[in-house]
């Protein structure tokens, strides 16, 4: 399945995304959208990923990871999976303490709506800045978006030494019998 989402759907989702961020800090549930006729994959069922990056005027940090959680499959419509998502990663990231009312102006949202996921036999074939990784082995498991390895300047060798670190097992893992490493695509889209 391949998710193409227009302009209008990301700007939405975008919205939807700090909305349901405010609401939380606001102590509101999540409301029901009003959902738009021409905007159709707002109710395809696929993983996401939603990232909050802090961008304090003049800091020295500018666009630094501030929380990013996601599913890797949902049986909720997208936009559903963006709401609860941002919540998720503004306030249950364990990475980060929960942000903050002052933070959230200063904070710039990014979704990832994910392919469904293929499982790689060849490591060879997965292309730096396409296909995110998955890597389950021995009950642990990591995950990258496509991105992540970009934005690092990682090579091939490096992106899969950094998910089997991610993972907590022994370098190589992606390639032992009992691995099962899985690679996807992503629509990517922020405020930015």
């Amino acid at each position: 399945m391949s998710l193409t989402i227009s302009a209008e759907e990301r700007l939405f989702l975008l919205a939807l995304a700090r909305d349901s961020i405010a609401s939380a800090l606001a102590g509101r549930k999540l409301q029901e959208p009003a959902l738009a006729e021409g905007f159709p994959n707002l109710k395809t069922h696929c993983g996401v990923f939603v990232s909050l990056h802090d961008s304090p005027p003049g800091g020295q940090k500018e666009g630094q990871l501030r929380g990013c959680i996601g599913r890797l499959t949902s049986v909720e419509p997208l936009y559903k999976t963006v709401q609860v998502m941002a919540r998720e990663a503004a306030f249950s990231d364990p990475r980060f303490a929960p942000l903050q009312k002052e933070e959230l102006q200063r904070c710039s949202i990014e979704i990832s709506a994910l392919s469904p996921m293929t499982l790689c036999f060849d490591p060879k074939a997965i292309k730096v800045g396409l296909h995110g990784l998955y890597l389950k082995r021995m009950g642990r498991s990591g995950v990258f978006l496509p991105q992540v390895p970009v934005q690092q300047r990682w090579n091939l060798e490096k992106y899969l030494e950094h998910l089997c670190m991610k993972a907590r097992l022994p370098q190589g893992s992606f390639c032992a019998p009992d691995a099962e490493l899985y690679t996807f695509t992503a629509e990517v889209f922020s405020e930015e």
